[in-house]
Parts: C-alpha cells; sequence; structure tokens
C-alpha cells in the first residue's frame, strides 16, 4: 500500500528522539550578510483545518505550539517536538490525513533549520509531498511547506516558485509573503521583495511582520528602521520563544553596526529568555572576541557549535583561533567545516557560498572561483557576488573581481546593502589596481560601518589604510601667465605665448609611467597609479597574543536613509 511505503517518515524519529539530546557536534559570517540574513526563516505557521477532524488533538506544549505557529511566530523548540510526536502518533491511525503529513512536513522543517540539522530535510521533503499527492488540488500549507523547505537548504529559486504557487492558490493568505520575501532576497531581487512586503503589510499586521520589514529595511540601507522594527516586535511578543528571537536578530543588527556592547546585551537577553537561541550564542562569541574578551568568546563559540553545528560558526571559530596563534585548533575547525558541508549537501542543502569563501581565504582560490561561479549561475544575490568577487582576487584575477564587488557594494545594484565586509573586499580589490584613492575610501568605510567586523580582517583594513596614508593635497592653483605677447611676426597667432615648460614642448621629459621608462609599469585601470605589490593574507604566528585585544574605534557617520 503506497502510504504504508511512508511510513519510515516516522520511524526516524519520534517524540522520544532528540527531545532527551542535543544535535551532535558535526557556518561564516558574511557574508550577511545572504545568507542570514533571513529574519523569519520559514517559520511553520498553522491555520484552521478545513476538516476538523484530520487535526492530532493537542494539549501542553503541543498546544503552546500551535498556537505560536499559528500566529505565524517561532515556536519554543521542547514545544515544537511535542507538536511533531503528537503529529507522528495521529498519522500512524490516520495515514490519509494530508493536512497533517503537511504539519509535520513543516514542523520537520523548522527543526531541522533551528537546530542546524539537515536530516530533518528528506523527513520533511517525504511528509510534504504525501500531503500533495493525498491532496494534489488546493493544498496550500503542503505547498507553503515546501517553500520554507528550500529556503532552509539555500534553494531560494524553489522558494520562490513554490512561495508564488501558494499566492496563485490562495492570493489573500499572508503566510506566504514572508517565504517569497525571503527567497527573493536570497536571489538578491530586492524590489521584488519590497513589492511582497508592501503586499504582506495591507493584509497583516503583527510581531512576524515587522520582524519581516526589519530585514527588507536593512538590505536598503535603512539601518535605524530596521532596528525600531525589531524592537516593535520584540515589544509586541506574546511568547517567550517569540519574543527570545526578536531580541536576537537585534543583537545581530547591533553587531552589524559596530555596537559591541550593545549587541552582547541583546544576545544575552535573548538566552535569558529562551536557552535554544542558539545563533544567539555565536553572536556572544562575536561580540566578545571584538571586546577582547577571548576565553569567554571560545567557550561560547564551542557551546553553539555543539548544540547547533551550523559551518559557519566554524569557520569563526577558527579564525579566532587563529587570532590566538593556535593554529591546530584552527584547522579542527576547519576540517568540521568541510564534514559539515558534506554532510548538509546529502540533505539537499547548499553551502557553496559558505564553502567558496572557506576556500579563497584558507584552502585554494581556484577551486573557490568554480564554486562560486556555479552559485552565481543559480541564484545571483549579492552575499554571491561579494563572495565570487573576493575569490577571483585571492585568485589574482583583479580586473574581473572588481566587477563582481561593484555589484555587492553600488546600492544602485545590490540594493542598499551597507556590509563592513562587502566594503573591505573591495577596497583590497582596488588597491592591488592601484585605484589608492577609492581603496583608502572603502577600506575606512568599512571601518566606520563596523570597527569590528572581523578579528583577522579588521586589523588588516587598519594596517593598509595607514600604509596608503593620507591623500595627497589639493596642488595649488597654476599662477596667471602674465607673459606679454610675442611681437608680430613671432611663432604662432598674435596673443598667443610660448611656454618653454607645457609637456608639448620637445624638451619635455618622458613621463614616468609611461612606456620609455620600463621601471615602473602602466597600471591597466589606472595608469596614473603603480600596481600595489600583491601580498598573501597573512596568517597568526605561534607568538600571537593570548589575547584579542579590542581595537579603537574609528569615527563612525550617523548612519541615514
Amino acid at each position: 500500500m503506497e502510504i504504508e511505503e511512508r511510513q519510515p517518515v516516522l520511524t526516524g524519529l519520534t517524540s522520544q528522539g532528540p527531545s532527551g539530546r542535543r544535535p551532535s557536534v558535526a557556518k561564516y559570517v558574511l557574508i550577511g550578510l545572504v545568507a542570514g540574513s533571513v529574519v523569519l526563516g520559514g517559520v511553520l505557521v498553522l491555520l484552521p483545518s478545513q476538516r476538523p477532524t484530520a487535526a492530532p488533538p493537542a494539549s501542553g506544549p503541543a498546544a503552546r505550539a500551535a498556537t505560536a505557529v499559528g500566529a505565524g511566530v517561532p515556536a519554543a523548540l521542547p514545544d515544537l517536538v511535542a507538536l511533531i510526536g503528537d503529529h507522528e502518533a495521529h498519522l500512524r491511525v490516520h495515514p490519509r490525513d494530508e493536512r497533517s503529513w503537511a504539519v509535520l512536513g513543516a514542523a520537520y522543517v523548522e527543526q531541522g533549520r533551528r537546530t542546524a540539522t539537515p536530516a530533518y530535510f528528506p523527513k520533511a521533503e517525504q511528509a510534504l509531498r504525501t500531503s500533495l499527492e493525498t491532496k494534489p488540488k488546493g493544498n496550500v500549507t503542503a505547498v507553503e511547506g515546501l517553500a520554507a523547505l528550500a529556503n532552509a537548504r539555500n534553494d531560494f529559486r524553489t522558494g520562490r516558485k513554490w512561495a508564488e504557487e501558494a499566492l496563485k492558490l490562495a492570493p489573500k493568505r499572508w503566510t506566504a509573503y514572508p517565504l517569497l520575501i525571503d527567497s527573493c532576497s536570497g536571489l538578491g531581487d530586492y524590489k521584488a521583495s519590497r513589492s511582497a512586503l508592501e503586499k504582506l503589510q495591507g493584509l497583516h499586521h503583527g510581531p512576524p511582520v515587522l520582524a519581516e520589514a526589519a530585514q527588507v529595511y536593512w538590505d536598503r540601507g535603512w539601518r535605524e528602521d530596521a532596528v525600531a522594527s525589531l524592537a516593535d516586535a520584540a515589544a509586541a511578543a506574546t511568547a517567550p520563544a517569540e519574543r527570545a528571537t526578536w531580541l536576537a536578530q537585534t543583537g545581530r543588527l547591533s553587531w552589524e553596526r559596530g555596537d559591541r556592547e550593545e549587541s552582547l546585551r541583546y544576545y544575552e537577553a535573548a538566552l535569558s529568555i529562551d536557552p535554544d537561541q542558539h545563533g544567539a550564542l555565536a553572536g556572544q562569541g562575536r561580540a566578545l572576541a571584538a571586546l577582547g574578551r577571548s576565553a569567554e568568546a571560545l567557550r561560547a563559540y564551542q557551546t553553539a557549535l555543539a548544540q547547533e553545528p551550523d559551518p559557519r560558526y566554524a569557520l569563526e571559530l577558527g579564525e579566532l583561533y587563529e587570532t590566538l596563534g593556535a593554529r591546530d585548533a584552527a584547522q579542527t575547525q576547519y576540517a568540521l567545516l568541510r564534514e559539515r558541508v558534506r554532510t548538509d549537501a546529502a540533505a539537499g542543502v547548499d553551502n557553496e557560498l559558505v564553502l567558496g569563501l572557506f576556500e579563497a581565504d584558507h584552502g585554494d582560490p581556484e577551486e573557490a572561483v568554480r564554486l562560486l561561479r556555479e552559485e552565481w549561475a543559480r541564484q545571483p544575490g549579492v552575499a554571491v557576488a561579494d563572495a565570487l568577487g573576493w575569490a577571483l582576487h585571492r585568485a589574482e584575477e583583479d580586473e574581473e573581481a572588481l566587477k563582481f564587488a561593484t555589484t555587492a557594494t553600488d546600492k544602485t545594484k545590490g540594493g542598499g546593502v551597507r556590509s563592513a565586509l562587502y566594503v573591505y573586499h573591495r577596497g583590497q580589490i582596488e588597491r592591488e589596481l592601484g585605484l589608492l584613492a577609492p581603496a583608502r575610501r572603502h577600506l575606512a568605510e568599512s571601518l566606520q560601518i563596523n570597527p569590528y567586523f572581523s578579528p583577522v580582517l579588521a586589523p588588516q583594513a587598519r594596517q593598509d589604510l595607514a600604509a596608503l596614508g593620507e591623500p595627497p593635497a589639493e596642488p595649488p592653483p597654476e599662477p596667471k601667465d602674465e607673459t606679454p605677447a610675442e611681437p608680430e611676426g613671432a611663432a604662432g597667432p598674435p596673443g598667443t605665448a610660448v611656454n618653454p615648460a607645457s609637456p608639448a614642448s620637445p624638451a619635455s621629459p618622458a613621463s614616468p609611467a609611461s612606456p620609455a621608462n620600463p621601471a615602473n609599469p602602466v597600471n591597466p585601470v589606472n595608469p596614473a597609479a603603480p600596481r600595489a605589490t600583491r601580498r598573501p593574507r597573512p596568517q597568526a604566528s605561534a607568538s600571537a597574543p593570548a589575547s584579542v585585544p579590542a581595537p579603537a574605534p574609528a569615527p563612525r557617520r550617523t548612519a541615514s536613509h
């Protein structure tokens, strides 16, 4: 019997499975920002069943989870496990209940996303497709679940397809719009994400809409609006897990602005409310490292990885170890990152962006270029443009690298995202090409956006900015030529003065940047500037200090729209 062949969906995870233990130890900051950058991230949503007998009876933790997800907000992990257990038990008795299959699949998606355990995703896909096979027409809950699953796998093109399909089935159903916004943002289609937000705001109000608006505002460069919107979401939250989620997201935005102390306070507040906010633990590590509290930062990262083995965290922790001179420990984290990417790929998760950034800085830049070119062909978002530009730079293809770095940082192309990492990458590419004025400007801007954006790269930005020195002073105005006119009969038309120092004069010496002077080669992009000497990215030495001193903050400009 067909439905009996699908029963393994229920045997792989029961309510007694992961509920009593943490996932075993098995991803990386960008970026930002794409990845990561998703606020709602496909939160499980339940709507009232059209068949009253379909849903299993719920009480206690399962009821709380149903209430939370029914309102479009995050559920506490223990409550989510209880909800999964109730639906598994119900489906053993009612295997033709298409809505419970859809709810179970969506719950698997959320559990896998929240715990960075991709083994839940194949279970989710099987449950959601079983729901669609049981009810092929008008099954909006299953279609939304497939959109959330694709977004959780970082497959934003497929996520957009399913979200748009859900809206065709139910145009006034607001729960599909956050999924569409997330997928459009992942593809770099910020115009479409803004349009979707406007429609969402016309259909629904409340914390999940405020949180989704915050991400769209941030992508436009409206940093104050983004933080204010998230603060409103946290204030309006009615459940601990919901409030903790929005506080953790506010901590992330504070970190992106370079506010170490404020970011740490938000992360600590989120964890005090909901200890299962594992991303807040990694955020704590980031802020503590910037504050020079290295031992605490290491513990926070290690705990985050033990509970949510995200390859981004492994890369961040590895680079922190490098700054402390612990090269062997860093290599252990890098090996963990590679293993997690392989494991995630087996479950259909696309982590090529993280792997490409890792290979560019710590592995094979040529391999990074190959990976990221393929990723750009699949989903050309701003984060991928930045990573591909940086990989091309590391592979010494700087002219092409600058094109992608410009795409990632140009407001007319990138949607307005203000990222210290993206601007730093562009500045370093320009420095290599001898474009010294824009390189100086962009390296300085990266430190203005966030003076602590990386324990490795922020000090490098300061060092290179100091080496570039102050911009040259404006040349004094040339004195007015008051040479009397030559008498009639002199060379040139009447009233024209002959300037023997003119570059057109045969006696003019050859320019030092001309082919006549091979000791100073011409820069192919800026002939007036010499090409900067390429040097490998510095690695931490064994004699590095045992702590990370907090760098002095650079002057910050008041952010504006």
